[in-house]
């Protein structure tokens, strides 16, 4: 699931502990004189029997020895109910944060320090969009998110504070007042905005190439740094692979540029390169950065692979399918592992599901039934556009005319201060994001000041105020939360297509696979025809002639069933070249060229395609980048420290994995190259590695003269000069990091993640983080590679996103299927499971996967019996 400029700031969700250090010695007297007493309060009871009041029938919840619940009942209603039960077992903290976060309310947790935050979330009111949709659902996905939120409550009704986790413990410390409210199908529903937000398609490369004009870069520079898809040299999903490149043909040129694409007259983008505005942009690029991430920072590493193969080319005759979403590390992990089983099928009882979830969301995401099994990557459409508005007073202008703005108060709660009020102004199109901060309406001035200069529309009126609205997909209620359980209903290739075309928010790539062995691909998705431009720019949006028409027909989206290919590869790269228009900031196809020229190995080797080589697939550490490089950094005539380095890369095979010394030199020497080059541009647009720059570079390579090759510096100039600067600074910084014997180097040594809890986790206060992070790992892998453990250039060599989890699907015997997660199937700090899959995941290993019932009973270590209770 996924989409450029990211960072990597602490959210500042804890910092208001100023007793923290008081706060760790309390606990730590209590682990020391009670056993841990205070930290087991919270683990969950897993076996035995409980009596709770809201079920029908008794419902087995079976786990495994990594605690993975597989969840057996009667009915529907019975299997939901005990989904949020065992979901509020395991993580109701992290379930309470999220509902905060999504309905702007982080204030009431953490203090005045949030408020800003709040400010954003209620403005674009994802909370009140969630309740719209909750009241647009059929009876029987009403009817399953109230049981689930039953379910949740009735654990609720057995505990508080830390004995529903740790964190309580922590946060009463500074906010004793506080109590989880019930929960509510509407928190459920709520989740899926932060999804959308986290995944709402080319907000920052529009961002980015407004900031580029704005520093004093023409349009042909912008667009060297923004190319476009290469059609010609990369797979797109539809298409498949490309034939493969003639031999000293660079596969990384492009075939045209992208530069600020829009109509003409009024609705034609513009930019300045004034001083101020870039400074100003620049802030808003800083504030968009600093927003809720709960799935991890911006940027094109948030993306993921999946891909299906036929059984024509498997050892079984059936298909496999596999998915690893690239999202931002998290403790515990994004994901929860669960299967939801009806004792016998019926009217009553209709699910036979297992996969990956959300906490918090009913149903399964991410997985298979017991007929077909699914995959999704971030189909990254362009979804979002910002407008700029002509304000007067209460009306903004349109067409010659003035509109009443639509206006509400949004009064913010905040632990330990005042209520904060606050009042959101809206257009017809969305609403009016200046108010939360006054960055938006400095652009809105450069932009709109540049636009009147040379369009013919009539001047604003007198008195008339900039402003900046946002029109977004997800600020219209749709029927994605009703789309889970279609999806984890269908059985076959039409049904799946049928529950896809709720998913409209956020957009994604789905893959498909059944047991009579078909394969398949649907793009769905609510994605905006516009009247003009392209959505890489703001336009003004004091006219008709500017914004959404419609929406592309579902009927219109990229679909394909069982290829003469025999298989199908999404990785955020295009789907197809012509079409509707999607968006023009595709991820650049480096992670689906890679899994093509695996598969397409194996395939020429005459060698069946079998579960364990997908699972190699998925651990690839071959790096694009590095292979670009090699052969003409060995052309070049060297001296020194820049010589040594070429010398350690000479018999390098472009593997970027953990052990590697050579690719922890490589990685120093690409950091270290991206600073010289374009370490001048403004902060935010600043090259954070990735396919993108991989892009920008790998063309450079065939053009040494260009003006781009220059070390600030140095002072070098020239590609061949710049390089070897590059060489000699990396082999400098690697013997201070590292040693000066290369024979030690590591790249895991350098690329390691630590685990963090999405709040305390990031205190900035070393004792409370040891509590709830886990790690460092040394991990392989990189940016833009199969196992994409990707990392920010502007920040370091450490780990900023992730495959979130492995999945492997056999649909010959869903038994021999195979999964790992990030971190472990528990939300509690020092429960055995908080952590036990971090190391498989680190190493590429995976769990068995049992589905049927036989296989659940089989592998189960503990057995919990909910039964009905008053």
């Amino acid at each position: 699931m996924g989409t450029d400029a990211p960072r990597t700031r602490r959210t500042g969700w804890a910092k208001f502990l100023v007793g923290a250090l008081v706060t760790v010695l309390v606990l730590g007297v209590a682990a020391v004189g009670f056993g841990w007493w205070t930290v087991h309060r919270s683990f969950p009871v897993e076996s035995g029997r409980i009596s709770v009041a809201g079920l029908n029938g008794a419902v087995t919840v079976y786990r495994d020895d990594a605690g993975i619940p597989q969840i057996v009942a009667e009915t529907d209603h019975d299997l939901l109910f005990a989904q949020g039960y065992v979901h509020a077992q395991d993580r109701f903290w992290e379930m309470d944060f999220r509902r905060h976060v999504t309905a702007g309310r982080v204030a009431e947790l953490f203090g005045e320090s949030q408020v800003a935050t709040d400010a954003f979330i209620r403005t674009l009111d994802w909370r009140g969009i969630a309740e719209q949709e909750f009241g647009m659902l059929d009876e029987d996905s009403r009817a399953l998110y109230e049981a689930y939120a039953d379910g949740v409550n009735a654990y609720l009704s057995e505990r508080s504070g830390v004995e529903l986790s740790l964190e309580y413990g922590v946060l009463a410390l500074q906010n004793p007042d506080y109590e989880p409210e019930p929960w509510t199908p509407v928190d459920s529903i709520a989740w899926l905005k932060a999804m959308a937000w986290d995944l709402r398609s080319n907000l920052g490369d529009e961002i980015d190439r407004a900031l580029l004009l704005s520093s004093g870069l023409t349009a042909e520079q912008v667009a060297q740094l923004h190319p476009d898809f290469p059609w010609s040299a990369k797979p797109t999903i539809v298409g498949g692979p490309v034939a493969a490149a003639p031999a000293g043909l660079d596969v990384r040129a492009v075939e045209g540029t992208t530069a600020l694409r829009g109509g003409s007259g009024s609705g034609r983008g513009a930019t300045t390169a004034d001083p101020e505005t870039a400074n100003l942009l620049g802030d808003l690029a800083t504030r968009l950065d600093t927003l809720p991430q709960l799935l991890g920072p911006e940027g094109g590493d948030i993306g993921s692979n999946s891909w299906v193969v036929s059984g024509a080319l498997t050892d079984t005759g059936l298909p496999l399918l596999a998915n690893d979403p690239h999202l931002g590390p998290a403790m515990p992990s994004i994901w929860v592992q669960m299967g939801l089983h009806c004792a016998e099928r019926s009217a009553n009882c209709t699910f036979d599901v297992a996969g990956y979830g959300f906490s918090g969301l009913p149903g399964i995401v991410i997985g298979h039934n017991d007929r077909i099994a699914w995959g999704f990557t971030n189909l990254g459409p362009d979804v979002a556009d910002l407008y700029l508005e002509r304000v007067t007073e209460d009306s903004y202008e349109f067409d010659g005319a003035l509109e009443p703005l639509t206006t509400r108060e949004e009064v913010i709660e905040v632990a330990g201060g005042d209520p904060v009020t606050i009042t959101v102004r809206s257009t017809a199109r969305g609403p009016i994001v200046t108010d939360i901060g006054s960055d938006f309406a400095a652009v809105a001035e450069g932009e709109a000041a540049a636009d009147a200069e040379a369009s013919a529309d009539p001047p604003a009126a007198e008195g008339a105020e900039l402003e900046v609205s946002l029109q977004w997909t997800a600020l219209q209620p749709g029927r994605t939360p009703q789309s889970i359980f279609a999806m984890n209903r269908a059985s076959t290739w039409d049904e799946f297509r049928a529950a896809a075309e709720l998913f409209e928010v956020p957009s994604q790539n789905l893959v498909y696979a059944d047991v009579d062995g078909n394969i398949g691909y649907q793009a769905p998705g609510r994605i905006p025809v516009r009247a003009s431009g392209d959505g890489t720019v703001p336009l003004p949006g004091w006219t008709s002639e500017n914004g959404w028409t419609g929406t592309v027909p579902f009927e219109e989206l990229p679909s394909v069933l069982n290829p003469d290919r025999g298989y199908i590869v999404t990785a955020n790269n295009a789907v197809e070249k012509d079409g509707p228009m999607l968006t023009r900031d595709w991820d650049l196809g480096y992670r689906a060229e890679g899994i093509d020229r695996r598969l397409g190995e194996l395939i020429a080797a005459g060698e069946p395609i079998t579960v364990e080589a997908m699972g190699e697939i998925q651990f690839d550490t071959r790096d694009a980048n590095a292979e670009a490089f090699l052969p003409v950094i060995a052309e070049l005539d060297l001296d020194g420290d820049a010589a040594r380095g070429a010398g350690l890369l000479a018999e390098w095979d472009a593997s970027a994995d953990a052990d590697s010394a050579e690719a922890a030199y490589f990685a120093v020497f690409w950091r270290n190259l991206l600073d010289g080059m374009f370490g001048d541009l403004p902060e935010s647009t600043r090259p954070v590695g990735g396919d993108r720059w991989f892009s920008v570079l790998g063309t450079l390579l065939g053009q040494p003269d260009d003006a781009w090759w220059s070390d600030r510096a140095t002072g070098a100039t020239g590609r061949d000069a710049v390089l070897a600067a590059a060489l000699g600074a990396a082999w400098a910084e690697a013997s201070d990091l590292m040693g000066d014997d290369p024979a030690s180097w590591r790249w895991g040594g350098l690329h390691t993640l630590t685990l963090t809890n999405q709040t305390f986790g990031e205190s900035g206060i070393g004792p409370i983080e040891w509590l709830f992070n886990r790690g460092p790992y040394e991990t392989g892998g990189g940016s833009a590679i199969v196992n994409a453990n990707g990392w920010d250039a502007t920040l370091g060599y450490e780990v900023n996103w992730v495959p979130s989890m492995r999945m492997v699907v056999d649909l010959q015997n869903f038994n021999d299927s195979t999964w790992v997660n990030l971190t472990g199937a528990s939300g509690h700090a020092f429960h055995p499971h908080y952590d036990d899959q971090a190391e498989l995941w680190q190493t590429g290993e995976t769990r068995e996967w049992p589905f049927s019932t036989r296989a659940v009973r089989r592998a189960a270590t503990d057995t919990l019996v909910l039964q009905p209770g008053r």
